[in-house]
């Protein structure tokens, strides 16, 4: 039979408010009392109900965390960093996966609502078309901070860390060029959502100012889903003006292609040179040396935790809006080469 506040009030003879005031930290209590209060605590092994406490103070210890994809390892590192953080503070984490749905990521936003947690760090999925009047009303009536990792709501202010995809796209458009390609082929993320648009950009900036038309018979638009990638780099494969390098705009979308070369037999770089968006660290210990742009992952759920902590100690920060653009990395492996043909 569980212990409780009641329980320990009888054992140090003193009243329930006066047991609340020593566990809550809140009011004077005279130093032999709490003593004694505490006596009786440690002899019965009494632990707080986080949920009797959450409800008397109309808040938990815990941070809300909503990704669309558990299972790529970009949002594996961003919870990583927000986890290091959290633990640094004290702070207990829910995590809620979305698995792009809609959906399933407004119920998640009523979940912690109905949970008294103090703030949500969230990616959001991206709607067909517009975010609709359902969610974006969730998230304004939610009462408490918002942060932002890598995904944009337009139609609201809210704080969070990003990281620069035209540069990024650029970046690794730009190493192919200057390995030697001229016809590049282009796998996308979904159109609907910010990033991948940024990435176009800077994959036909890059051309552009290269002197290098763009030809839109090499924009394949993917879902940043292996699947969907599989079956574009089939059709590349297919074509009678085949690309000399593929940039892929998702490391869950290099997947497909590996899947596609293998089948294949693709070599690579010898047959088709590839560049991925953000890394697969399976790829490199089965020995696939895959180029590809690195986005700083653990760094950007680190600050994302720190906006959301700053947000709570200071209700005045809540009132600035803090955006703040990382920059990725292009790693080489030599995938990136042309080879002579």
């Amino acid at each position: 039979m569980s212990v409780t506040i009641n329980d320990i009030a009888r054992a140090a003879g003193v009243s329930r408010t006066t047991v609340s005031r020593v566990l809550n930290d809140s009011g004077y209590v005279k130093e032999e009392t709490r003593n004694n209060i505490l006596k009786a605590i440690r002899e019965l092994n009494y632990t707080p109900s986080a949920i009797a406490r959450s409800l008397s103070t109309n808040k938990t210890n815990t941070i809300g965390v909503i990704v669309p994809e558990i299972n790529n390892p970009f949002f594996g590192e961003i919870i990583k960093g927000i986890g290091q953080v959290a633990d640094e503070y004290n702070l207990n984490l829910i995590l809620f996966n979305t698995d792009d749905n809609r959906k399933k990521e407004l119920k998640a936003l009523k979940l912690l609502k109905e949970q008294r947690i103090q703030g949500v760090i969230i990616t959001p999925t991206y709607p067909e078309d517009d975010f609709d009047s359902n969610y974006l009303s969730t998230l304004e009536n939610l009462g408490i901070p918002v942060i932002l990792i890598d995904g944009h709501v337009e139609c609201f202010n809210f704080s969070g860390v990003f990281i620069d995809h035209i540069k990024g796209a650029y970046d690794g458009t730009n190493a192919l060029i200057e390995a030697g390609h001229k016809k590049i082929a282009l796998i996308t993320g979904c159109m609907n959502s910010r990033p991948a648009k940024d990435r176009l950009i800077g994959y036909k900036k890059a051309l552009i100012m290269n002197n290098i038309p763009v030809d839109e018979n090499y924009i394949f638009y993917g879902d940043y889903k292996h699947e969907s990638a599989y079956e574009i780099t089939k059709q590349i494969l297919e074509m009678k003006d085949k690309p000399t390098a593929i940039f892929v705009m998702s490391n869950m979308m290099i997947l497909g292609c590996m899947k596609a070369f293998y089948e294949e037999n693709i070599r690579v770089p010898e047959d088709m040179a590839i560049i991925g968006f953000d890394k697969i660290e399976a790829l490199n210990i089965v020995g696939m040396n895959i180029s590809f742009i690195n986005g700083p992952t653990i760094e950007m759920g680190r600050i994302g935790m720190k906006l959301l902590i700053d947000n709570l100690e200071n209700k005045e920060s809540n009132k600035e809006l803090k955006r703040i653009t990382l920059l990725p990395k292009l790693v080489l492996k030599g995938s990136e080469k042309l080879i002579k043909r």
